[in-house]
């Protein structure tokens, strides 16, 4: 009976890396259909990876198998995913023509994206689960491939490799800042909620069905703005002499 236990348990060490390697494979086919031209289900792909990898270390707490090993793992397929892969979608989508910048760009988001994942590992001590510090590296791969999802063909719009060369500096940066954005890990999805919310979900849902490529745009617009507005109103308040509660520095 021991033994069979002690199996299971090794089992269950093997699950989150499971989830991770699926991270690892969506990235990885993403650029690969990105290289075939096919940008919209690239993106789709990213997104995907979004879900997993928040899957892998909920599974690893509540089965508890969290280890350094996979955090450490979690990161290197992270820099894959949400790092190399939106920089060379972006790359083969358009901005191989905008000459040096075209690739400066898109590495510069790399690096940002691996600094991101290193800040991280070195600062699990200090973290306030309610807030990532710093725009987490999903959430900017997301910004990244929401702009390919609306706009799959380049020369759709005008100057928008441009916008894409600038989404990536700007993205990076962000990454590698101090901005707070909300984690979302305390929500309770059990207690009771407003009927409003319903109404709120029902709108979503209808613009899901109606334009799924600017629901996505919008809702990574709004998230990747919240750091930076949510900064500028708390030195607002402050200015105003309203004390503000300073949580203690987490990033993710």
């Amino acid at each position: 009976m021991n033994e069979v236990r002690q199996r299971l348990r090794r089992g269950a060490y093997l699950l989150p890396s499971m989830f991770t390697i699926g991270n690892m494979l969506l990235g990885f086919y993403a650029v690969v259909r990105g290289m075939r031209g096919d940008f919209q289900l690239a993106a789709v792909l990213v997104f995907s990876a979004g879900i997993l990898d928040g899957l892998d270390g909920r599974i690893a707490r509540m089965t508890g198998t969290e280890s350094d090993f996979g955090k450490e793992y979690d990161s290197l397929a992270d820099v894959l995913t949400f790092g190399a892969a939106p920089a060379l979608l972006a790359y083969f989508w358009g901005l191989q023509d905008l000459g040096r910048i075209g690739w400066l760009a898109p590495f510069f988001f790399i690096v940002c994206t691996a600094t991101r994942l290193a800040r991280f590992n070195v600062q699990t001590k200090t973290v306030d689960k309610r807030y990532f510090v710093g725009l987490p590296t999903p959430a900017s791969a997301g910004g990244i491939c929401s702009i390919l999802f609306f706009a799959p063909d380049s020369s759709s719009i005008p100057l928008l490799p441009w916008l894409m060369a600038a989404a990536l500096l700007l993205l990076g940066a962000l990454m590698v800042s101090t901005f707070r954005y909300h984690s979302f890990k305390q929500l309770d999805l059990r207690r009771r909620w407003s009927y409003r919310v319903i109404l709120l979900l029902a709108a979503i849902v209808l613009l899901v069905a109606h334009h799924p490529p600017a629901f996505f745009l919008a809702v990574a617009v709004v998230y990747i703005a919240s750091g930076p507005l949510a900064w500028v109103w708390g030195r607002l308040r402050r200015g105003h002499g309203t004390p503000q509660a300073t949580p203690p520095e987490g990033t993710s």
